[in-house]
């Protein structure tokens, strides 16, 4: 398993609400290798927002294994970066700040050393020029790509994401999509990356993990053996309607949670 980031197994969640218990994920599985991008499909309610956030240790699953880089996940960590689709970026700080703010409590950094490497990942994703805006004076799109910087900023092995494109519109989307596949290429971490949306996921991955919404588990997993670097006519491939065709015909037997 020297190849293997993350390794989830028979991982189970459960909430009690009103007294009764509601199962969220049930003997969830899954691996993600070194420099592989994974995405999580499913419909809404399948529990794979839940699930990002017990591998980014924002809360405790009740059985099973998760395992990041031979390691037991036991909380939150550097080793991981998160990107929501809410950007949470601090009004009142510049970009530059935004970025520097992940490095905080890193006191092997001096104040100049953390500015240098928050303009070197606003670069990276296409930023250069707006270190000193505030957020209100960036678009959707570029803070998005600032929330992406702070959560590169720190070298993360395993970047996670929560349908970080769903506010977008479709065209932003797309140059987004194409930006995070350039960083991460460059970056070379491994990518868990939430969505519903078929498209995106069958053009970013690697793989994709189908979720069935009762209860919450993994209905397939499918490879996704498109070349790279990938283009956007990708889509009209007999290949790329095959994946889709095979995803949705997936999601449609798998009733939705009520």
């Amino acid at each position: 398993m020297k190849d293997v980031r993350l390794f989830a197994e028979n991982v189970n969640k459960r909430f009690v609400s009103n007294k009764q218990e509601i199962v969220a994920l049930k003997d969830v599985s899954l691996t993600i290798h070194k420099m592989e991008f994974v995405s999580l499909l499913g419909p809404s309610g399948c529990g794979k927002s839940t699930f990002l956030r017990l591998v980014a240790g924002l809360d405790q699953f009740n059985e099973g294994q998760l395992v990041l880089d031979g390691k037991p996940i036991t909380g939150a960590g550097r080793d991981r970066g998160v990107v929501f689709q809410q950007y949470s970026l601090l009004p009142w700080l510049h970009a530059w700040e935004n970025v520097a703010f992940a490095l905080k409590k890193d006191t092997s950094l001096g104040k100049s050393e953390k500015k240098e490497l928050a303009h070197h990942f606003l670069k990276l994703v296409g930023l250069s020029g707006f270190e000193n805006h505030y957020p209100a004076q960036m678009s959707g799109g570029m803070q998005q790509r600032v929330a992406i910087a702070r959560a590169l900023v720190y070298k993360p092995s395993l970047l996670l994401m929560d349908e970080p494109f769903g506010a977008l519109d479709a065209q932003t989307r797309r140059e987004m999509q194409d930006l995070l596949l350039q960083v991460w290429e460059e970056e070379k971490c491994s990518v868990l990356f939430v969505t519903h949306d078929v498209d995106e996921a069958v053009y970013l991955s690697d793989r994709v993990y189908v979720m069935s919404a009762r209860p919450g588990s993994i209905a397939k997993e499918l490879d996704i053996a498109l070349e790279r670097p990938r283009e956007w006519d990708v889509q009209l491939t007999q290949q790329f309607t095959e994946y889709k065709r095979e995803i949705v015909t997936e999601l449609r037997s798998s009733p939705a949670r009520k």
